[in-house]
């Protein structure tokens, strides 16, 4: 069998993935598409959803981008999973563009290395290298339906290159598909509150909604991550003068995608799973949820279980220099991640620099220690 090496070390990286990014199944592929992005939010308790001011509301909020008036650029790189001490690491690009009479118009590159795998023959004799990764581009669009309240869309093609050859027979692809996301923003007018001035926000977005990827000659797909993100953001001054402020933020997501045991007629006690489509699981991922936990048992979720949490808190002197953090929480039957964040950010004229860090409290977690760096440019 050819790259049992390469093949199994992508299995284990793509297990351990799904384990803490979208356990809820554990069927979905390229689950790095739900990488938080940018530092900003990624300091926050992986939370933006209602924030959404700047060029990664692409990822976060593409209604967000109505909102704006600004042609930025930000580029983010980590080194992933740094407890792997594997060469993988993660990129992303984006920029927006306001037209005047048009509104502002996004687009984003997203770039995950899996590092440099061996091909090996049946014998385990050695084949050769090949490179493994991940990519995806799109254009995102936001529009006002009135002072207040925007929706957004946004579509994007993925390219997914795990490995090639065959295995037990079947030929190993790149697997390639296209997601669109769906998306709304509603900012409240200032109000005050204890002579202060404040406001809120809240916001959804329903993410790579699209055809599963095929990566074997077989009729089977593994589907898109499709994720339903909402959430609040409230701001305050904390001063008369507005010098320094605080915001409060909080997103609530759930893995749309969705299995459907099948049982064995003939053998009661053996269930099989297959995903669902996309579309009936949109609608029918609102119940309980059984699910192989990865050993062989049989577990159930509710729906309540199968929410992520998100909370994060943002401090900024005078718009200069923020500081950030945040709580990250996963039930332990549905990947399992918690997490305290920590995060600054300094703007200085154009320029805008942002660092995030992750504290896992859970030890030798594969996201500890996970340092986001990020630049934004204002033209």
């Amino acid at each position: 069998m050819k790259k049992v090496l390469s093949t199994l070390l992508l299995i284990v990286f793509i297990f351990s993935f799904s384990r803490t990014a979208n356990a809820q199944v554990g069927i979905t592929a390229v689950p790095f598409l739900q990488i938080e992005p940018d530092s900003r939010g990624a300091g926050m308790g992986n939370t933006g959803v209602a924030i959404a001011d700047n060029a990664s509301a692409i990822f976060w909020n593409p209604a967000g981008l109505a909102f704006q008036d600004q042609n930025q650029i930000s580029i983010t790189h980590a080194n992933w999973l740094p407890a792997f001490n594997a060469d993988l690491f993660y990129d992303y690009l984006v920029g927006t563009y306001y037209i005047d009479g048009v509104g502002t118009i996004g687009g984003h590159i997203t770039f995950l290395n899996l590092g440099e795998q061996t091909r090996t023959d049946e014998a385990g004799l050695e084949l050769g290298r090949f490179n493994s990764y991940e990519i995806t581009a799109g254009l995102s669009y936001g529009f006002r339906i009135s002072d207040n309240f925007a929706l957004g869309t946004g579509l994007r093609y993925i390219y997914s290159s795990l490995a090639d050859g065959s295995v037990s027979g079947q030929q190993i692809n790149p697997g390639s598909s296209v997601g669109i996301d769906i998306a709304g923003l509603y900012k409240s007018n200032s109000f005050t509150v204890a002579n202060r001035e404040a406001s809120i926000n809240a916001g959804f977005n329903l993410s790579n909604i699209g055809p599963g990827i095929q990566y074997t000659d077989n009729a089977q797909k593994d589907p898109l991550p499709t994720v339903l993100r909402a959430g609040w953001a409230y701001t305050m001054d904390l001063d008369e003068m507005g010098m320094n402020t605080l915001t409060f933020s909080n997103d609530i997501s759930k893995i749309m995608a969705r299995n459907e045991r099948l049982q064995d007629p003939n053998d009661p006690d053996n269930a099989t799973f297959e995903p669902m489509g996309v579309v009936e699981a949109l609608f029918n991922s609102w119940g309980s949820l059984e699910r192989n936990n990865g050993t062989g048992e049989i577990v159930s979720l509710s729906l309540a279980e199968q929410l992520m949490f998100g909370f994060g808190l943002e401090y900024w002197y005078n718009n200069l220099f923020a500081l950030r953090s945040g709580y990250y929480y996963e039930n332990p039957e549905n990947g399992n991640r918690e997490f305290i964040t920590l995060g600054a950010g300094l703007k200085y004229n154009i320029f805008g620099f942002d660092f995030s860090y992750i504290y896992t409290l859970e030890e030798d977690h594969p996201l500890a220690n996970t340092i986001r760096l990020s630049v934004l440019v204002n033209f």
